[in-house]
């Protein structure tokens, strides 16, 4: 086992993907330095793990590690939070208080979502960041702290900075060394040793077997969007553990308890209004979609060959017609309904789902699994519907 790979052991990171590899490796690196750190990633992704992976190598690893979410901290108590503050200092300052980077003095402080710190306290940690001093709160007396930083963020600092809600001076402070911790849908290829991992742990705790996978079911799960990465996934296995009456799970199971979006389902462009994902049947919905989007720009591309040839048989007369005293466009033309005659479109969806099953079918002289394959469909539904329209012939 190399190094890095004992060092996600160490940590529970799994997975194999490149960009986390890189991510295990800069931190690696820059562990026993004392430069800043900025962690970029979503949330759920785990870029707490990095920091602690950070404070864990380095040279003060037996000092103090605190991690704070400054999103979590209102406003009006950060700064004591931070700094400290004196008795009297306000309302509620009954006695004098140690901020954390007074408690953290020779360790770490993690701050995580450094997006959310207010202006005025970020001119307070850019003072320390430059010569490790900070006043306490109602307090005239300067202090010294020796606390190594590492922030995280899921926003874009760059765009906070151009709409005036994060100081420039502080991004460039914190920007020595970047870390970036990849989604899970960047991640595909490790699902399914996390799910595997989240299952095995499950099933422990809920004297169950673990669940299994099936190649549709993990083709499914890595065809989800995971908006809340590793932490969703987490939380989706433990569901499935509690829920689910067989070890082997089903597409049903998934299409049952999953939250099918129509921003976090990115197999079909859009769902339609009256998608319902509490339906019995979720296989069939999402595979009449993909029939009807296969539809859609079928027609869009006849449109654009008919007003090809339209305009390469008009090219001599720059595409104009005369009408009266005054030349018309092929847009203007097309408004009129005075243009080459127009196909006829028929309304019937079934009518096109059993065409193109026809079709398919030809295609592949009847070989039934090719065909749904080229139809997008499972073998099952290209039965059924085979039976639905009477083609059993072909």
């Amino acid at each position: 086992m190399n190094h890095r790979d004992s060092i996600k052991q160490r940590f529970g990171i799994i997975g194999n993907n490149e960009l986390l590899n890189q991510a295990v490796d800069i931190a690696i690196q820059v562990a026993p330095t004392e430069v800043t750190v900025l962690i970029y990633g979503e949330n759920g992704t785990g870029k707490d793990v990095f920091s602690k992976i950070i404070h864990q190598l380095s040279l003060r690893k037996h000092k103090t590690f605190i991690a704070i979410n400054c999103g979590a901290i209102p406003e009006g108590t950060i700064d004591s939070e931070l700094f400290g503050h004196e008795k009297g200092s306000f309302t509620s300052a009954y006695e004098s208080r140690k901020g954390y980077f007074e408690e953290a003095n020779g360790g770490t402080i993690f701050l995580d979502e450094i997006a959310e710190m207010p202006l005025a306290t970020q001119s307070r940690l850019l003072r320390v960041l430059e010569n490790g001093e900070f006043i306490r709160v109602g307090s005239s007396k300067i202090q010294k702290t020796d606390v190594r930083i590492v922030a995280a963020t899921n926003k874009n600092l760059l765009e906070a900075i151009r709409e005036n809600k994060f100081r420039e001076d502080l991004y460039f402070r914190l920007n020595t060394v970047t870390i970036y911790v990849p989604p899970l849908r960047e991640r595909k290829e490790d699902i399914e040793v996390l799910f595997r991992y989240f299952a095995v742990h499950f099933a422990e705790k809920y004297s169950k077997k673990p669940l299994r996978l099936n190649e549709s079911t993990l083709s499914i799960l890595q065809k989800y969007h995971w908006p809340g990465n590793i932490r969703e996934l987490r939380n989706f296995v433990e569901k499935l553990t509690v829920l689910t009456q067989n070890d082997q799970l089903t597409e049903n199971d998934l299409y049952t308890h999953m939250p099918m979006t129509e921003k976090t389902l990115p197999v079909l462009t859009a769902l339609p209004v009256s998608f319902n994902p509490a339906s019995k049947d979720h296989s069939s919905q999402l595979e009449i979609q993909v029939l009807l989007n296969a539809l859609i720009d079928i027609k869009k591309e006849i449109q654009e060959v008919k007003k090809q040839i339209f305009e390469l048989s008009n090219h001599s007369s720059n595409n104009h017609f005369v009408n009266g005293n005054r030349s018309m466009s092929y847009a203007e033309k097309e408004d009129e309904s005075i243009q080459i005659p127009m196909l006829e479109e028929s309304l019937s969806l079934e009518k096109k789902e059993k065409d193109m099953i026809i079709r398919a079918l030809s295609k592949y002289k009847s070989n039934r699994k090719k065909a749904a394959a080229e139809l997008g469909i499972s073998e099952r539904t290209l039965y059924r519907k085979i039976k639905q329209y009477d083609l059993e012939q072909l």
